[in-house]
């Protein structure tokens, strides 16, 4: 099977489910294309997807999260678990996609897709926004356990995305750090932090988190 895009979603406002931010994102809506830009460095800086909308600003935007990715595969597997239907932009991604396993991507991993240069680069963290929209109990925990985050991307050459269009893996990084194992180390795995911090290989904010973290408590 090839790698493919089969949704480019957008987001549509709604009120946030605790209401901790006046509106939120994570209702993403199938639209024909996506016109991606580069947003600047920091959360708070937008979007890298035109006329998307973030909720909370002093969490999302900017560079390191410029488009998010979910494989269908993922949607698919927990309509059957929680046995409801899960629709192509419901985990609040930009892009559905086809054949690949974002688990299995390699930080820093470059893709060719449609016009654009994409580059794999930090783990979503599951937040109340997110449970509040699955309204599943005990969410956060269940997608954490089963380990797959999707991908933030960041945007190396902007243009358009339409589905259909073919992932291509561009090159290969000097490590062997996976999402699935970044993702692990971001939720509290020791061990693979330490592997992944060795690495040297996540954005110098997500990187000095995981060296926080393994910093022995006086």
């Amino acid at each position: 099977m090839s790698m493919k895009v089969i949704s480019t979603n957008v987001a549509v406002r709604r009120p946030e489910p605790h209401g901790r931010h006046e509106y939120t994102g994570i209702d993403k809506q199938p639209r024909p294309f996506l016109d991606l830009e580069i947003p600047g460095p920091n959360y708070g800086d937008g979007s890298g997807v035109v006329g998307d909308s973030i909720g909370d600003h002093a969490h999302h935007g900017g560079a390191e999260k410029a488009v998010y990715a979910v494989a269908r595969e993922e949607l698919d597997y927990w309509e059957g678990t929680l046995n409801r239907v899960l629709r192509d932009g419901y985990f609040g991604e930009n892009l559905t996609t086809e054949g690949i396993s974002w688990p299995n991507m390699l930080i820093n991993q470059r893709i060719q897709v449609g016009e654009c240069v994409l580059e794999v680069s930090i783990p979503r963290t599951p937040c109340a926004t997110f449970s509040g929209w699955m309204d599943e109990p005990g969410w956060l925990k269940s997608f954490t356990e089963r380990g797959d985050c999707g991908s933030y991307l960041r945007i190396i050459e902007p243009g358009r995305i339409t589905p259909g269009n073919e992932i291509t893996l561009i090159g290969r990084p000097d490590h062997d750090i996976t999402m699935g194992m970044a993702f692990a180390a971001k939720m509290g795995d020791k061990e693979l932090a330490r592997r992944v911090v060795d690495a040297g290989c996540l954005a110098p904010v997500h990187h000095d988190q995981l060296v926080k973290r393994l910093q022995p408590r006086g």
